[in-house]
């Protein structure tokens, strides 16, 4: 598969687990973000050192670990309490 210009979709795997943080937000939250490499473009060299330059897509997976009762909200409902 090709892109504009020479860009060109690679295969690749990945190894090991990924990174996994873990963010505290202001409002109590606690959430766990990982990223998934879903893909991965080449897209020429680099004029001065001759490297070549990739693009890389990625997905951000969210889950929620901890929320304070007050921010939970149900359709049609004022906070939970």
């Amino acid at each position: 598969m090709m892109y504009s210009g020479n860009a060109e979709v690679l295969e690749f795997s990945t190894e090991g687990e990924g990174c996994e943080i873990t963010v505290k937000v202001s409002d109590g939250s606690v959430l766990k973000v990982k990223t998934i490499v879903t893909a991965v473009i080449k897209v020429g060299n680099d004029p001065n050192t001759g490297m070549p330059v990739y693009q890389v897509q990625a997905a951000n997976v969210v889950k929620t670990m901890k929320v304070p009762k007050e921010l939970v909200k149900r359709q049609g409902q004022e906070a939970y309490r």
